[in-house]
């Protein structure tokens, strides 16, 4: 654990604040649910709370099928991260931060498709540079309860691929099934 030299004191509400340097690096808003921990040593651990990272098994075999439906790489994310992938390296996308462009788009809760090569095409990742990865993308945000709480992304690297109407339909059945699932 990391020490912040940050010291609160608990008001007669049992109420703490959360310093704004720490709320703005862990992306923490108003509103945003924490899980609240404790451990045997009594120490008290804040976590950002996931609803859609609670369904990141079911998330990695629903990815896995998109993949082989569609023959792209298929990601499914949380609010900050993202959380599945298939088809595509796990190293450049699992658990990757997500870029201000997806969560914009997540924000707008409007899909995003790049078509082809003279379209833009987001970053995905914080790490993404600015180049041109992707030839084509969809992201398509998973709305849960009428708030946006990730996205279902389809990415091709491949040329000669053009995404369509057909993946935009597969992406947003997707992003529909994942977002039923939380309002169980």
């Amino acid at each position: 654990m990391k020490a912040t030299g940050v010291v609160r004191r608990i008001d007669d509400l049992g109420r703490i604040v959360i310093p704004k340097e720490i709320r703005k690096t862990l992306h923490i808003k108003e509103g945003d649910p924490l899980e609240i921990f404790t451990d045997r040593e009594g120490q008290v651990i804040l976590k950002k709370y996931s609803p859609i990272g609670e369904l990141s098994e079911f998330a990695t075999g629903y990815a896995e099928t998109l993949a082989k439906t569609t023959g792209h790489i298929a990601c499914i994310t949380d609010k900050d991260t993202i959380i599945a992938v298939a088809g595509g390296s796990k190293k450049e996308y699992l658990e990757q931060a997500l870029s201000p462009e997806v969560e914009s788009v997540m924000e707008n809760k409007e899909a995003y498709t790049s078509h082809e090569n003279n379209e833009i095409a987001l970053p995905i990742t914080q790490n993404d540079n600015k180049e041109k990865k992707y030839n084509a993308q969809i992201i398509y945000p998973i709305i849960s309860e009428g708030d946006a709480i990730g996205t279902v992304i389809l990415l091709s690297k491949d040329q000669n691929t053009k995404m369509g109407e057909t993946e935009l339909k597969v992406a947003g059945s997707a992003a529909g099934f994942l977002g039923s699932q939380m309002e169980v």
